[in-house]
């Protein structure tokens, strides 16, 4: 898969470091844990939506855009990182914000993506939880269109065949380095949301022949609807790149036991696993989607599910600044606090 092919604005800080968390593995006593940061991909403190906006901006610039309209939740990474690359790039950014939650603390409304969203220059528009966010999205690009401007409409998460080139990209990368290292990996584990990451590591894992299984922790759809969406994506990912039928359906695994209330709902596990990252490792996770993927990887450590042993990388895809979105969520006292 020759990824020189399509266009590409190379904004992103790659590679990013692949790293041992030793403290986290002696803690769960199971498998070797190694963690894949993208969190460090710049930009707006980073995140996995950065690989996907280098090929979705290039192709934005390639149609002549003068501005981009995309849609997330209210504490979106996507919509943050948007903001940034379009301010970067010398374009205006529109976002449609869906109230997916219904929490009215001003932290969330108006603190972490949010207020980074109106920092790069963005213009926000609020919609009510529930509603067809794709459909409101072309609904805006129609009406900006109206008004004489050339929309380019990037989907929620940047979730299509060109977005989904960035982890292609991130898995051929992540082979690269444990290549390097000596490193045999055993399991690959991420959150799994709107099914462009994981549905682009798949297809670049399928590539390179890794036969590295891959886990995606679900944090929004239930398993059977979140597991078709990603193999519909990697299917149609895999076209573009000329590899049809390079992806089978058994590749595309999901579980999504850890979703809790819903997406963006606190859970207990989010929690306790936002707390082990930063106080044994130093590191921040974001509480909707890595936080909620470190959940389940602890978890299932625990239960056993990876061997003793066994090298397991967490990709990190960032979002940290939501944390300033959830501050009462952390306010609790916490067991065995310093």
């Amino acid at each position: 898969m020759h990824l020189a092919r399509f266009p590409r604005v190379r904004l992103a800080h790659l590679p990013t470091p692949l790293e041992p968390l030793e403290r986290l593995s002696a803690a769960l006593g199971g498998p070797d844990i190694w963690i894949k940061r993208d969190d460090c991909t710049g930009l707006s403190t980073g995140g996995n939506k950065t690989r996907k906006l280098e090929f979705l901006m290039a192709d934005a610039l390639e149609r002549g855009a003068d501005i981009v309209v995309t849609q997330g939740a209210t504490q979106s990474n996507h919509a943050r990182q948007t903001a940034a690359f379009a301010a970067k790039l010398g374009l205006d950014c529109h976002i449609l914000l869906e109230d997916r939650t219904g929490f009215r603390d001003p932290d969330y409304t108006a603190n972490g993506n949010v207020l980074l969203d109106r920092l790069h220059g963005a213009t926000v528009e609020h919609r009510p939880g529930g509603v067809d966010m794709n459909a409101e999205l072309q609904k805006a690009a129609a009406r900006l269109s109206a008004e004489g401007r050339r929309p380019y409409a990037i989907p929620g998460g940047g979730s299509n065949p060109i977005g989904a080139l960035g982890y292609v990209d991130a898995a051929q990368e992540l082979m690269c380095q444990a290549d390097m290292m000596g490193l045999a990996l055993d399991r690959i584990v991420t959150a799994t949301g709107s099914a462009g990451t994981q549905a682009g590591l798949i297809v670049g894992l399928k590539g390179v022949n890794a036969q590295v299984p891959l886990l995606g922790i679900g944090v929004r759809a239930p398993k059977p609807k979140q597991e078709e969406n990603v193999f519909a994506l990697a299917c149609a990912t895999a076209d573009l790149l000329g590899v049809p039928g390079i992806v089978d359906r058994e590749d595309v695994v999901a579980n999504t036991d850890y979703v809790g209330g819903g997406y963006g709902i606190p859970t207990p596990g989010m929690i306790e696993a936002v707390e082990m990252f930063a106080r044994l490792e130093g590191l921040l996770l974001d509480p909707v989607y890595s936080g909620k993927g470190a959940a389940g990887l602890i978890d299932l450590a625990r239960k056993g599910f990876f061997a003793k042993g066994e090298t397991v990388v967490f990709l990190h895809t960032g979002g940290s600044v939501g944390l300033f979105g959830y501050t009462g969520a952390f306010d609790a006292p916490r067991e065995n606090a310093a």
